[in-house]
């Protein structure tokens, strides 16, 4: 029993032993770091040295390695209340007795919290799977920038049809360390050219107790009735002499006429010499009587041989209406014509339309037909009555009676 009690004392003594060598190996110094820069300055030359929420800083660091080693990483985390953010280079190779510099950059969030300014802790390690050297904490000042704003929020409806008029409230927040003085938000729809200023005046800074540190703003917005169906960006850039931030968002669009200017047909085949028409529906999608002109156009250079004319060329068509306007041509010789027929809104032109047509050999109409029989049958006539005219009478006979 006792040899047994010795035995397992003796495994879990060399596990100890195991272990310790194993830890003691893992955490073998890898390096002496001679020295930490941030942004050019030495962390030990200054008893604080600040930097700037949002900004990338560049961590150099410089050391000398203590053992050969592989695959070697650095790692430079910022950490910190509301901050955290850490860069890593590597893996590289050491030799034991040589000075190596390494650059780190390391993206500073701008989230402060509450806070205008406070205190971050710059950690450094140099480590592989055999060696680790870790650097005493560097307390690092940290603020935010001196003039600096957020487009918190951008609400509108998700999708708005073509020609309404539609809401976007616009939420702006000074997120810097200094008040925000004549701020001008601009909204705007490049795809469609539509753009609108506002004035938000003064945005307090954060630690300014007494007044909200955000402005908000609402637009009106106006989409054109031809505007495609489609998605598009909604962007709010607010400005002022010191800053300029964008935000965008998007946007969908619906329209169930896209054109004012709708056609059935655009092709037609005919005889020469035979009139034919085109229809030609004009929409009015507003909530206001637009008046439409209709300008015929043939296209040819001189002698085309068509004639083309509308049925109206002003048509006024009432607000959430139609009109049908009918466009007649007619080609004088066989042949193949195009013409347009240009739609105005005003002195605005609002769509150009162009239409074919096939003439083919002279068809023989009804009319012509019954005036060629009607022809033939006056001829017919007057060549009978020629005939009867040019026969002459027989003379008769005359008896007398005699007497003697």
């Amino acid at each position: 029993m006792n040899t047994k009690n010795l035995l397992v004392s003796f495994c879990a003594l060399a596990a100890i032993l195991f272990l310790a060598v194993s830890v003691s190996a893992a955490t073998s110094e890898l390096a002496t770091v001679n020295s930490v820069e941030v942004d050019g300055i030495n962390t030990g030359s200054v008893a604080q040295l600040s930097v700037v929420a949002g900004d990338t800083i560049s961590v150099k660091v410089v050391f000398t390695a203590l053992e050969n080693a592989s695959n070697v990483k650095i790692e430079a985390e910022i950490e910190g209340k509301k901050v955290s953010a850490d860069d890593t280079v590597g893996p590289f190779d050491v030799e034991a007795g040589k000075t190596y510099v390494r650059t780190l950059e390391v993206a500073l969030p701008y989230e402060l919290g509450d806070d205008v300014s406070g205190e971050v802790i710059l950690n450094l390690k140099l480590w592989n799977g055999d060696f680790r050297t870790t650097y005493p904490e560097v307390t690092l000042g940290i603020q935010r920038v001196s003039y600096n704003a957020k487009v918190m929020s951008i609400s509108a409806e998700q999708s708005v049809s073509a020609g309404e008029i539609f809401p976007v409230d616009v939420v702006l927040k000074n997120i810097g360390y200094n008040e925000l003085d004549d701020v001008y938000v601009t909204i705007r729809m490049p795809e469609l050219g539509i753009e609108k200023t506002a004035y938000f005046g003064e945005i307090v800074a954060l630690e300014d107790d007494d007044n909200e540190d955000y402005a908000r703003g609402r637009f009106y917005l106006n989409t054109p009735y031809d505007t495609q169906s489609g998605i598009y960006t909604i962007e709010v850039e607010a400005t002022n002499d010191d800053l300029s931030v964008t935000k965008t968002r998007q946007i969908m669009v619906n329209n169930a006429f896209p054109s004012n200017v709708l056609v059935t047909s655009t092709k037609k085949v005919v005889s020469a010499g035979e009139q034919t028409q085109y229809s030609l529906i004009l929409v009015n999608p507003t909530n206001k009587l637009k008046v439409y002109r209709v300008v015929t156009e043939p296209v040819c250079e001189t002698n085309c041989n068509l004639l083309v004319s509308a049925n109206s060329a002003v048509v006024a068509v009432p607000a959430g209406l139609s009109k049908e306007v009918t466009v007649s041509a007619v080609a004088q010789k066989e042949g193949e014509y195009t013409f347009n027929v240009n739609v105005f809104s005003g002195e605005e032109l609002e769509k150009v339309v162009s239409f074919g047509l096939t003439a083919e050999g002279k068809s023989t109409s009804p009319v012509a037909i019954l005036t060629v029989i009607l022809a033939i049958i006056f001829v017919v006539l007057l060549v009978v009555l020629v005939v009867l005219l040019g026969k002459k009478p027989q003379k008769s006979e005359e008896f007398g009676e005699s007497y003697y």
